[in-house]
């Protein structure tokens, strides 16, 4: 009995030494005998339940935005040359194609009603706009209004049960905050990537007019334009609309329209079919110890008119060359940027409160805008 016992003891044992031997030099012997059997190695992490979202992953967002977002496709009859027709000039250059020229891009249904928003760089010129959503519809899409101040467009699709964005608050973002680009690059179809808010109020970037861009270094390239920068909830933060490259590529300085701008141009658009927008005629420059000690001006903060158009509504309020303007309808002014956001926003022939600096002496004055003259088109 006793040597039944010890032959026993020392089967054990040796089996055990095996055990632990093969689990260290070759555990997928382990796992692969036992996985039918729902044993997990030690040696092994867990796999998350089916369904499960992983920690920080940005799914959801992603899921939610991505149904609103489309690809859009333009086309542009080729332009002729005067002379195409001319036997000399085939000789000399051949015959000329005259196949349409296409472009890509993105935009984003904001409305039920088919309401699309994008840059209008994208649509500019373009003879055919060919829409595209995320399941596979396709529609042409007809141009309901343009801003090119703002870079902006608004398009409409006639379709039945539309997926739109949720707008969210671009004002609330801080440098940091986790973003998502959505868009088309390059043509290849919907494409998610994500980043930071890299900047906030980023202007004369020489762009658009009125540039108050988010900056963030989530991969945008040609394409994207016209997409969307969305939170981590998938609600809508900007329009994707430019970068900065010197290749073609993204080099991580993407720059995006606020959604608050963009808003606001949409419901002008919708409304009236144009964007209205405040007007003084003035040429403002930032305020310099050069230029307050060349206009003999006291003032330490505003922005410095060095040029008024006459019989301009500034000139009609008595604003001169030299004046500094302080506060637009109690707001302060800080430079030319905000200047021109103030400007912009004062609904034309709706007298405002002006408060310019003068030599030494404040001057409130009384203004009526007009209506800012439209934009000459501007090669992009």
């Amino acid at each position: 009995m006793k040597r039944l016992w010890l032959l026993f003891s020392q089967t054990c044992t040796v089996l055990l030494a095996s055990y632990f031997v093969v689990a260290t030099l070759k555990p997928q012997w382990i796992s692969a005998g036992t996985s039918s059997r729902g044993v997990i190695s030690m040696f092994e992490s867990p796999a998350p339940p089916a369904g499960e979202i992983p920690p920080g992953s940005l799914r959801m967002a992603a899921q939610v935005a991505s149904s609103a977002v489309v690809s859009i496709a333009t086309s542009k009859a080729a332009a002729q040359h005067p002379n195409a027709d001319d036997p000399w000039f085939k000789f000399f250059y051949g015959d000329q194609s005259d196949e349409p020229q296409g472009g890509l891009g993105s935009g984003v249904i904001v409305s039920p009603q088919g309401y699309i928003l994008t840059n209008n760089h994208v649509i500019e010129e373009a003879d055919e706009i060919e829409v595209v959503l995320n399941d596979g519809r396709k529609s042409v899409a007809k141009v309901i209004g343009t801003d090119p101040d703002s870079d902006l467009a608004v398009l409409k699709v006639e379709l039945d049960k539309l997926p739109t964005i949720v707008l969210g608050n671009a004002d609330a973002l801080r440098v940091g905050d986790q973003v998502l680009a959505i868009g088309n690059p390059f043509g290849v179809g919907q494409t998610v990537t994500s980043g930071i808010v890299s900047a906030l109020g980023r202007n004369q970037l020489g762009i658009n007019t009125f540039e108050n861009f988010i900056q963030t270094d989530a991969a945008i390239n040609p394409g994207n334009s016209g997409g969307a920068l969305v939170d981590t909830n998938g609600n809508l933060l900007g329009i994707n609309t430019a970068i900065y490259s010197r290749s073609g590529g993204s080099m991580g300085i993407g720059f995006a329209i606020p959604v608050t701008t963009a808003k606001q141009v949409l419901e002008d658009i919708v409304k009236d079919g144009k964007v209205t927008r405040g007007w003084i005629g003035v040429e403002p420059n930032d305020l310099s110890p050069e230029l307050a000690e060349t206009f003999d001006v006291k003032a330490q903060e505003g922005v410095i008119i060095t040029g008024v158009l006459q019989n301009g509504p500034a000139a009609q309020a008595g604003i001169r060359p030299g004046d500094v303007i302080v506060s637009i309808g109690g707001t302060p002014v800080r430079d030319v940027t905000q200047l021109l956001a103030l400007v912009s926003s004062l609904k034309p022939g709706i007298e405002s409160a002006f408060v310019v600096q003068r030599k030494e002496a404040q001057v409130n004055l009384k203004l009526t805008p007009g209506v800012r003259p439209k934009p000459k088109a501007v090669k992009r």
